[in-house]
Order: structure tokens, then sequence, then C-alpha cells
């Protein structure tokens, strides 16, 4: 999955987007003018390859909105979680609200998912998390998270857990550095695991790793651990959904090696498609360095994660459910 420098496809995205070993496009704010522009901007993404590139983008609400003027200005999940402790029934309706309001404004101009809900847990330690996450409990998590993926279902989206097995518990920002988690993995599996878990259960898509490293459980950072990935995640959770890797161009993943090195440790351990950004040098390498690489099981399993609905942005406006919700949602943001 590559990103784009600009509003529209230039001739190198064009041919960069062909190439066969990629499978998506991630957009940022840089690539959103309008909702018109973005609409038109996916449009071309996708009558690039058939089958068509799933198209991203992190719009979990917030500080992390990539699109912003023409779409609903979206509450941070911290808010969720403090309404919980006062009514958790209300909380969930209004998680629902926020996960089906954030799906059906993308699925609108035709984005296929965002990369959302958060999972990890509000520890008060990680900056880079912080209000990101939904709340310190676990299981207010899970019923949070639980109601807020069943919105986006109802929307036509799949959903992206993240960052497994937890980012809330270390200080460091995997961004500009290597976060190390010193703690038992007793102890991550007793608290930061539950949410991953139960929304596997759930019927959870897809999950991204995270850029950390539990020293007592394995040397790697979890995005290049096949102990994570492939003995827990896969083995022992029972998750049978995608597996998307974070940023490989961020300061965690660095240490894996090159661009190249780094994506084939990440595919290796069990990544299903890797994420090259902001360096369309390291992508163009990446691309010539892989060699044939082809996993049929991937394919499989990352048609999940296009987009089903696709309402008019006419139709939207003339929805009273939509206007209501809009309404509800910009209350609490």
């Amino acid at each position: 999955m590559l990103d784009l420098a600009g509003i529209e496809l230039t001739p190198e995205d064009r041919e960069r987007l062909r190439h066969p070993l990629v499978g998506g496009v991630i957009l940022f704010s840089r690539n959103y003018q309008s909702p018109e522009q973005v609409e038109a901007l996916v449009r071309d993404i996708h009558g690039l390859r058939e089958p068509q590139l799933l198209v991203g983008v992190d719009q979990e609400g917030g500080r992390v909105q990539r699109l912003r003027e023409g779409f609903t200005t979206l509450p941070p999940a911290r808010h969720l979680g403090k309404l919980y402790e006062e009514n958790p029934k209300r909380a969930k309706r209004l998680a629902r609200a926020c996960g089906w309001l954030m799906a059906t404004e993308l699925r609108a101009v035709d984005i296929d998912f965002s990369f959302a809900p958060v999972l990890d847990l509000d520890r008060g330690v990680s900056q880079v998390i912080g209000d990101r996450a939904f709340h310190a409990d676990p299981d207010a998590v899970a019923d949070l998270a639980h109601a807020y993926m069943t919105g986006m279902s109802q929307a036509g989206m799949a959903a992206v857990g993240k960052h497994f097995p937890g980012h809330g518990g270390c200080a460091a920002d995997s961004h500009v550095s290597l976060p190390v988690d010193e703690r038992d993995y007793a102890d991550i599996y007793a608290e930061d695991i539950v949410p991953f878990e139960r929304m596997v259960h759930f019927g959870l898509a897809a999950i991204m790793p995270a850029y950390v490293v539990y020293p007592r459980v394995d040397p790697n950072p979890a995005g290049f651990s096949r102990y994570w990935l492939q003995e827990i995640l896969r083995k022992q959770i029972g998750f049978q959904g995608v597996i998307f890797s974070d940023d490989l161009s961020m300061e965690g993943a660095k240490g894996a090696g090159d661009a190249v090195d780094r994506a084939r440790a990440a595919l290796t351990a069990g990544c299903d498609m890797v994420l090259v950004c902001n360096d369309a040098i390291a992508a163009d390498r990446v691309l010539e360095g892989l060699g044939t690489y082809d996993n049929p099981a991937s394919h499989l399993r990352l048609v999940r994660m296009h987009g089903r609905a696709h309402p008019k942005r006419t139709e939207l406006a003339a929805d009273r459910t939509y206007r209501d919700t809009v309404r509800v949602v910009s209350t609490i943001a």
C-alpha cells in the first residue's frame, strides 16, 4: 500500500500503482482539497486496475482525521470513554453512531476503509496514543469498539483494529523511536490483548500491529515478529483476517534494515499488506527488490476490505438519519 504526493494522480503515480505488487493506496491530508476532488481522485485510483486497488485513510476522529472540511468533525475516542463511565448504554449508542457516520461519509466518496478503531488502552503513558484510545479499562474498550465496528459495518465498511498487542504501555512514539514495553506476557495478555481478542470474536476484519518491542516475549517489534503474528494472533487468538503493517518508514521499523528488508521482514512475519509511505524512493526500491512475491491467502483476506455500500453525497444531504446523526455526533466532538 503506497501513498500519493498531491491531490491528483501524476503519470509517475499511475505507473507505480499499476505495478503488480501494489494492492492499495493510503490517503493523507495533503491529498485532500474537497469532497468533490477526493471522490474524483478515488475514482481514478479505482479505475487503474481490475480488481480495484484498495483505498484507505486514517479517519479516527480527534487529532487523527485526514479529511476535514466537508466532512463531519469526529470526536476523539476518549470522549466516548468518558461518556461510558456515566452511561455505558448511551456511550455505546454514540460509538455506533460515530462509526456509522465516519464510514458513511467515506463510502460516499468511495474510500474503502479507515484504519480504525484504536484498541490500545489509555494508560496515561503514551502521548502518541493518548485520547485516540477509548479507555483504560479493556472491557470498556471492547464494548465501545464493538459498537463502533457495528456502525462501520452497517455503512458498508470493514474495521481495522490497532495497534496489536497494545501500544498504550510505553511512552515512546514509534514514529520517531522504537518503544520498549518491559511487561511480562501474562500482564499484556490479561489487559492489553483483551480488546483485540474480543473484537476478533466479534468478526474484526483487519488488525495493524505495533512497532513496539516486548523483550520479555520476543526480541523483534510486534510488526516483524512471527511469534506475535503467527503464534499469538493467528493460532492462539484465532484471527483469520488481514494483517496490515504500520508504515515501514516509521523510525520504529528501521531496525529491520533497508526498505526492502523491512517489507520482506513484515511479510515473512505474517503481514498480508505492508505500507510504504512518505518516501517515494523507498517505495520504488520495495517494488523492485521484492521480486515476484505472491500470497494467495493474503489476496483472499484482502477481498473483505473492499467497501460495500456506496451512497451518493447528494442523497446523504437529503437523508434525515444522516442529518440527525451529524447533529448528535457534532455535539460531542
